[in-house]
């Protein structure tokens, strides 16, 4: 390969890399936007803890965990290629990954991945989990579940081996963190005034949708790395492609919430708007590479309906999501993998049944591994902050400090 394209491709590989990080920024606004000022500290403390921790947990075996190079479809639980990461020999040529980067940026592109998906449970549980119990439950499923999972298929293993296809990680990322979610927000209830006496859904606005707003785009932008970053290589047809359907599948997302909520409840809803466009996206993660522009947009308009949707359930079954990750994350993450059995290059009968058996794989498995780890957590040291730290803030009982410095002198 010519050393100019091996370069090229490594240069994309590594802002792709980039844009992937940035995207925590993006949720961290996101689930501050949309939650109460007085749990600010606590969710930015999490936020800053699942990429740190992940990327050490990815380092020390995570990696090696999910690509230790697997044959004739093993199932891929017992492999492990050793702790600590270095190069192999070869690593730093065009020889490894068809001259799309090098070994060191293929640790870093998939390490970013890796902390994403307990970043989703971070904002379904937020204002009323015991921090040291979500610690321990990130480092447990970042270092353990999500290698697993993803090497059933992006290492190699019976997945792949059966012909399931997730391009970039609608099931393998997002509702992997929305299994897990939708299982500890069942564990640990509803926030104290989310259902009134009559068991119907009172609003609990979140303090600054204006950071909300800025962590949806944000998320927008970090997606362009997401989906481009997983063409693995700056191929400039289907990186250009991914882009194109990944930004017509958020736009028609956005569409599809909006008008669907706008007939349902008779206002523009900006909450809705926003997670319709994240819906899009996580609707279109799976298939990126596979669909044509009309096809991309048909999925995430779907998907924006899907939210709306999904919200309403999330609330009838009495279950209380901030932010809606499970809806976003888990619901839209089975649509856009089932999506790729029904449009794009491989839609056929026997590929939908293929993609169904992995989303019911992979479920089973994460909410049996994520209610084990819960469900220990809860019996020992509990899940849940006591009623009054609740109602005066995670900040100040979790952490001693405010987000806003002015915050407490405010209020008296």
């Amino acid at each position: 390969m010519d050393a100019g394209l091996f370069t090229a491709n490594n240069i994309w590989m590594m802002l792709a890399t980039a844009l992937v990080f940035f995207m925590h920024t993006g949720f961290a606004f996101l689930e501050i936007g949309l939650t109460r000022q007085k749990n600010t500290i606590n969710i930015l403390f999490k936020n800053i803890f699942i990429i740190t921790g992940g990327l050490l947990l990815y380092y020390a075996w995570g990696f090696n965990l999910m690509y230790p190079g697997f044959e004739d479809g093993d199932i891929g639980i017992l492999k492990f290629a050793g702790f600590g990461i270095a190069a192999p020999e070869g690593g730093m040529t065009a020889e490894y990954a068809d001259g799309g980067y090098t070994w060191w940026t293929d640790f870093l592109f998939q390490g970013m991945f890796a902390a994403t998906a307990a970043t989703i449970v971070s904002g379904a549980v937020a204002e009323r989990m015991k921090i040291g119990a979500f610690m321990i439950f990130t480092v447990i499923y970042v270092g353990l579940v999500y290698p697993i999972v993803g090497a059933w298929k992006w290492g190699g293993g019976f997945l792949d081996s059966w012909g399931f296809y997730d391009f970039a990680g609608s099931t393998l990322v997002h509702s992997v963190g929305g299994w897990a979610a939708l299982v500890a927000i069942f564990l640990l209830g509803s926030r104290i005034g989310k259902f009134g006496k009559d068991g119907k859904p009172n609003a609990i606005p979140g303090h600054s949708i204006p950071m909300a707003t800025a962590g949806v785009l944000i998320l927008w932008l970090g997606w362009f790395g997401f989906n481009g970053g997983s063409v693995l290589s700056a191929d400039p047809e289907l990186t250009s492609l991914v882009l194109v359907t990944t930004s017509l599948a958020a736009a028609a997302g956005g569409f599809g919430a909006m008008i669907t909520s706008t007939i349902l409840y008779k206002n523009l809803d900006l909450t809705m708007f926003l997670n319709g466009i994240l819906g899009g996206l996580v609707g279109i993660t799976a298939g990126a590479d596979l669909m044509s522009p009309n096809e991309a947009v048909i999925i995430g308009f779907i998907a924006g309906i899907i939210i709306v949707g999904g919200v309403a359930l999330v609330d009838k079954l009495k279950l209380d999501d901030p932010v809606g990750a499970v809806a976003v994350h888990l619901i839209c993450g089975i649509w856009g993998t089932l999506v790729v059995g029904i449009f794009g290059n491989l839609a056929s009968g026997a590929q939908f049944m293929t993609q169904l058996y992995g989303v019911l794989i992979v479920g089973g498995f994460c909410i049996v591994t994520s209610g084990l780890i819960l469900g220990v957590l809860k019996a020992t040291m509990g899940l849940r902050v006591s009623k009054e730290e609740e109602v005066e803030g995670l900040d100040l009982h979790e952490h001693g400090m405010d987000a806003y410095a002015d915050f407490r002198m405010n209020q008296h």
